[in-house]
């Protein structure tokens, strides 16, 4: 198996067919480029199921494949700050954001932080405290909640900024803007906060892969509630590798 160092080929089958890697493909995207003052640019990252699930047995990680996470580590170089809901973090415990030190310092050549920002949607703040997010030591974590209770130690360093009546997402956004200068976002789900980051209309691209797999009626899919009405996407490229489609597409607004 290859390391996170290290990267994969891949057949780019639009625009402009190609064999490249996946470093290649991602090099050139540039989100906080294109943010303005108000709010960070906004990814969401997915892979779903060939049946349209983005869960087998309520966790994504069975879904994709090596390239899959290589692409998952390498638009984490991208971005300013990493996003996941409770609901995420407690099914997939996560650890260090970048955690290949390699890419770390590719962070820094590009001029980035060497480790994203880690941001989680909270409400409860019921979460896994014992995971490696929280127990590595490396990076910053900010936690958005409208819960009064106070968080453990954490050996990473931990802001907690309350909401009343639920967390505001646009007003979430525009505080990481404003007072964490963070121009990108890359959203990792799961569909809940999915659906509520389009009901407020702040997504701005998709980055989704296709597996070549079935997981079956009873798994989630990438979005819950949050669209009045259908939403248009435009394809910006497409990738193969390993029977695995990889997406890019923009929000149409």
């Amino acid at each position: 198996m290859s390391t996170l160092g290290e990267t994969r080929p891949v057949r780019r089958l639009l625009p402009d067919p190609a064999e490249t890697t996946v470093a290649e493909q991602l090099a050139g995207l540039d989100p906080g480029a294109a943010a303005d003052g108000k709010r960070p640019r906004v990814l969401i990252n997915f892979v779903a199921s060939a049946d349209g699930r983005a869960t087998i047995d309520g966790r994504s990680g069975p879904l994709g494949g090596r390239t899959d996470m290589e692409m998952l580590q390498r638009l984490r170089t991208r971005v300013d700050a990493v996003m996941i809901g409770a609901g995420t973090m407690r099914a997939e415990r996560y650890g260090r954001m970048v955690s290949d030190p390699a890419l770390r310092d590719y962070r820094e050549q590009c001029g980035l932080a060497p480790d994203p920002l880690g941001v989680i949607v909270s409400s409860s703040l019921k979460l896994p405290w014992d995971a490696p997010l929280f127990t590595a030591g490396g990076g910053s974590v900010v936690i958005l909640t409208s819960c009064d209770a106070d968080p453990p130690e954490t050996a990473t360093p931990v802001e907690v900024v309350r909401y009343e009546g639920g967390v505001d997402l646009p007003g979430a956004l525009a505080w990481l803007r404003g007072e964490r200068d963070i121009r990108s976002v890359l959203c990792e789900g799961g569909p809940i906060l999915h659906g509520n980051l389009h009901a407020a209309n702040v997504v701005d691209e998709l980055f989704l892969t296709i597996a070549p797999k079935l997981a079956g009626a009873d798994e989630r899919s990438i979005l819950s509630g949050g669209l009045e009405d259908p939403l248009g996407l435009e394809l910006a490229w497409l990738l193969e590798a390993d029977g695995e489609l990889f997406c890019r597409y923009k929000v149409r607004r």
